[in-house]
């Protein structure tokens, strides 16, 4: 019933935006009227796809308990690891910052340094939040190219600070913790309706946590939609801008924090004043896998230079993300 009331909310979108803006006396065709419009559909739009996304990864993390996760990286073989700790990137729903916990019980459990990073990265920026709703937006091809770059940075940055050995530049009472807790889990099975219980509890604290972030972003989107002009828009970050205009959206995003829910409005929103999609998508990537909230948490566990070490190999990786977007589409 939960699934069938989903779909009929999800086709029913744009007819209740076009009755509700006609019901406040105004048309698409003002630029007052478009952002109403914009605002009316994407709010429903996007709260409808992250919980409905939410409340599925909260059943299947049932099956797959944190400490079990921590086992299953401790030990493995720089690379190897990598690759598993940026694909559990995927399936975690969690902005930079959420992230963060888990990160630190990964090096707790004996988790190489380089692979802890590959999963602090891919969370936030290549989670299926993110995929969802590149891919309803803008389609298979956007979204999958999206993947495979994304995680090519999270694997590549991780593998690079790895080979750095850098462990040296965790605080102190981290390194101290290495290794002392333990990698058991319980393998208890719960039942389905604790399964479901389990996902309704990941909507009402993943959502109730960042549905207002959803909400700002969305206004900040639908401001853009409907009252920057498209040659401003372009002069900053149009196909045609200079080449300093991509390093200067990365740096535009670093100070911001939002997760992929909160910042694919504003996303779909420059791509329609016609920015370039390779800059849009590295000033994303930067919003929600550079944040400087991420930092501030980052430096109770990770010293100065470790921190600017991180900061730098994933900002080159998303400057190459968006170039190559930039080049092929």
């Amino acid at each position: 019933m939960g699934l069938v009331a989903w779909i009929a909310a999800y086709a029913a979108l744009e007819p209740f935006a076009d009755t509700a803006l006609a019901l406040c006396g105004l048309t698409r065709q003002t630029r007052l009227g478009e952002a109403v419009h914009f605002f009316i559909y994407d709010t429903p739009k996007v709260l409808l796809l992250l919980t409905g996304i939410v409340f599925v990864m909260g059943v299947i993390h049932t099956f797959i308990a944190p400490e079990r996760t921590r086992a299953l990286l401790s030990g493995r073989r720089l690379g190897i690891g990598n690759v598993m700790a940026a694909t559990l990137g995927i399936i975690t729903p969690f902005c930079s910052c959420s992230a963060v916990p888990l990160f630190i019980g990964f090096l707790s459990a004996g988790v190489p340094l380089g692979v802890t990073f590959s999963f602090l990265i891919a969370a936030p920026m290549v989670n299926e939040i993110a995929l969802a709703l590149l891919f309803g937006l803008f389609g298979w091809k956007v979204a999958a190219l999206y993947l495979a770059l994304g995680l090519a940075v999270a694997i590549t940055a991780g593998l690079v600070i790895g080979r750095l050995g850098m462990e040296e530049h965790l605080e102190d009472w981290v390194r101290a913790m290495q290794g002392t807790q333990s990698a058991a889990f319980d393998p208890a099975k719960p039942c389905w309706d604790k399964r479901l219980a389990s996902g309704l509890a990941h909507v009402e604290s993943i959502v109730g946590k960042v549905w207002h972030y959803i909400l700002l972003g969305i206004a900040v989107g639908a401001a853009i939609h409907g009252y920057v002009p498209e040659d401003f828009m372009a002069s900053i970050m149009g196909k045609d801008a200079p080449w300093w205009s991509l390093p200067a959206a990365v740096a535009i995003g670093v100070p911001m924090y939002s997760n992929a829910a909160g910042i694919i409005p504003i996303v779909e929103a420059l791509l329609g004043k016609g920015a370039a999609l390779g800059t849009v998508l590295a000033f994303m990537m930067s919003v929600i896998a550079l944040s400087l909230p991420e930092m501030i948490i980052l430096r109770k566990v990770l010293k100065p230079r470790l921190i600017a070490t991180f900061a730098s190999v994933v900002a080159a990786g998303i400057l190459l993300v968006g170039y190559v977007f930039n080049a092929l589409l």
